[in-house]
């Protein structure tokens, strides 16, 4: 946190370094909640790429008083959230670029985690976008419900529901999906 603090008035004062590092930490994490809430990488990267674009040029006025992370994670939530209304795609267009690597896994382990990959992210394009973003923020942006409802001005409970509901609409998919 002191870190990002130091990098932000680095890069408010036209450090590129300190712009450079602020990308490097932190475009990996962004790219990862871009594309859960879209499921598609190419989408994913552009608005990762926008985001940082338009902090660059808003930087001046930040005045960060909470988590970084959790800031940039609501902008690139929001920023997504806005390029699925724009392009209006089917939210089952999953992109088949994406694939999951692990370390020391077979073939067959790599297929079948592919596989259960892209069940998963059916599963969540079946739900709203609110409901997707609660989860994704939560579990992938390691978001409390708090953090999430002060950077999206709803009440916690409202992220609290949203999550709640979208974690029981997924059982419910799945459920059905292996039961097929």
């Amino acid at each position: 946190m002191l870190e990002d603090r130091r990098l932000i008035w680095g890069m408010k004062r036209g450090s590129r370094e300190a712009l450079e590092r602020l990308y490097e930490k932190y475009e990996g994490f962004l790219i990862t909640v871009a594309v859960a809430l879209c499921h598609r990488i190419d989408l994913a990267e552009d608005v990762v790429h926008d985001f940082f674009v338009s902090f660059v040029r808003s930087a001046h006025r930040l005045k960060l008083t909470g988590d970084l992370k959790a800031y940039m994670a609501v902008c690139v939530a929001n920023l997504t959230r806005d390029r699925l209304r724009k392009v209006r795609r089917d939210p089952e267009c999953l992109d088949e670029g994406i694939q999951i690597e692990s370390a020391g896994a077979s073939p067959e382990q790599q297929v079948i985690e592919q596989e259960r990959a892209q069940t998963l992210n059916w599963a969540l394009s079946q739900l709203s976008f609110d409901q997707r973003e609660a989860i994704v923020l939560h579990l992938h942006g390691r978001m409390k419900f708090t953090q999430i409802a002060k950077q999206r001005a709803v009440s916690v409970n409202t992220v609290r529901s949203q999550y709640r509901y979208g974690i029981k609409k997924m059982r419910a998919l799945l459920n059905h999906e292996v039961m097929s």
